[in-house]
């Protein structure tokens, strides 16, 4: 019987509410590796729940900009260096050069790249050329040299394939089978009663992603949204929303674990989903919020991205805008409060369309990827 395998894995977030990479932890642990994850701690971090791996969080000077990920790396590098491993695991393209030298200085060591995203067309480095270009750098010197990669989904993992003649995997971000055992009531959670629901979930709620818009349509909707999540532009829409006088109309809760934060969006009647397609990353999304809405039974209005329209259309989940702004926003919400009998198809099908859409599902590729199992 072989000793137990190491798997250490690395992120630049803080672990908090990071689902695919716990997800991923998980599936290791439970296949029969020693897992270790690493991350960042801010200043803002709160403490993580208790997990079946060991977790590291390293705090460090900077907290953003090059200096951040120049530290960042350099520490990671140190650490992989003087940590037995079996696997590096590195998640994104930055962390990928501590990962890739860790494993060129160790020897027997398999490096497994998971892309969570088209790294190099991210809405911050578009507009930096010269900061896109240092990162497309680092891609264009490492990625031809992996040998095994997966990403999020098909259209992105095309991309990397016809750039870099590599066989990617595909592993969409998609939720465990979800059971709503053990709901927390509305007053429990401090949510309105007797109101209809809206959710707008996330750990990204950044710009481009449609928030702004759904404040504004808030105006002209009989519902209270709940923002359960944080990004770059909530104090902005915090704000936004005392100007328009709409603070019994929009809750923001702020971020929570992912059991609680199902509790929000269990309680809701349609979940948003508004990323913009003004870059090339969000066009290509399929972000997991999607499926937290169908798991949970809650009708999904999304906006016309490639990946998240099959997903809503071949199910028949939601509506899909015709376009981004506030009138469309009002209506086509209002229209779906409006027509019960729409609204329960909706949340009916979510319900069958969870029974095929889960993360079981995905770990068959996971299984393709990391082959050892327990017991060997």
């Amino acid at each position: 019987m072989s000793s137990q395998p190491r798997a250490i894995v690395s992120v630049t977030n803080d672990l908090y509410t990071d689902q695919r990479v716990h997800k991923v932890c998980t599936f290791l642990h439970e296949k029969g590796y020693d897992v270790f994850l690493i991350g960042r701690k801010k200043r803002t971090s709160t403490a993580l729940p208790e997990r079946v791996y060991k977790t590291k969080r390293m705090r460090l000077l900077f907290e953003t900009g090059a200096l951040f990920y120049a530290f960042f790396n350099l520490r990671l590098f140190i650490l992989l260096l003087f940590k037995r491993a079996d696997v590096l695991v590195s998640n994104d393209l930055d962390t990928l050069l501590a990962n890739y030298w860790a494993s060129k200085f160790k020897r027997k060591v398999e490096l497994v790249y998971d892309s969570h995203e088209y790294f190099t067309e991210v809405p911050e480095l578009i507009n930096r050329p010269r900061v896109q270009k240092v990162w497309l750098k680092i891609e264009q010197m490492i990625f031809p040299k992996l040998t095994k990669i997966y990403t999020v989904n098909d259209s992105i993992a095309k991309i990397y394939a016809d750039l870099y003649f590599k066989d990617i995997k595909v592993v969409r971000n998609i939720s465990p089978l979800w059971k709503n055992t053990a709901i927390l009531d509305k007053k429990s959670l401090n949510i309105p009663e007797n109101k209809r629901l809206l959710i707008l979930q996330g750990a990204g709620i950044n710009i481009d992603r449609g928030a702004e818009e759904m404040i504004e349509a808030m105006t002209q909707i009989d519902a209270v949204l709940m923002v359960v999540g944080d990004g770059d532009v909530v104090p902005q829409l915090k704000k936004r929303v005392e100007h328009l006088q709409l603070t019994e109309k929009v809750i923001f809760y702020g971020k929570k674990p992912y059991d609680k934060m199902m509790n929000y969006t269990y309680h809701a009647e349609i979940g948003l989903t508004l990323d913009k397609p003004t870059n090339m990353n969000y066009r290509l999304s399929l972000p997991n919020k999607v499926f937290d809405y169908m798991h949970a039974g809650t009708a999904v209005v999304a906006t016309e991205i490639k990946e998240v329209v099959k997903i809503v259309r071949n199910y028949e989940i939601g509506e899909v805008l015709e376009s981004l702004t506030t009138d469309q926003l009002a209506a086509t919400i209002n229209r779906i409060l409006s027509d019960k009998d729409r609204l329960n198809t909706y949340q009916e099908n979510c319900a069958k369309a969870a029974q095929v859409e889960n993360w079981n599902n995905e770990t068959k590729i996971l299984n393709s990827i990391y082959r050892y199992n327990h017991g060997e």
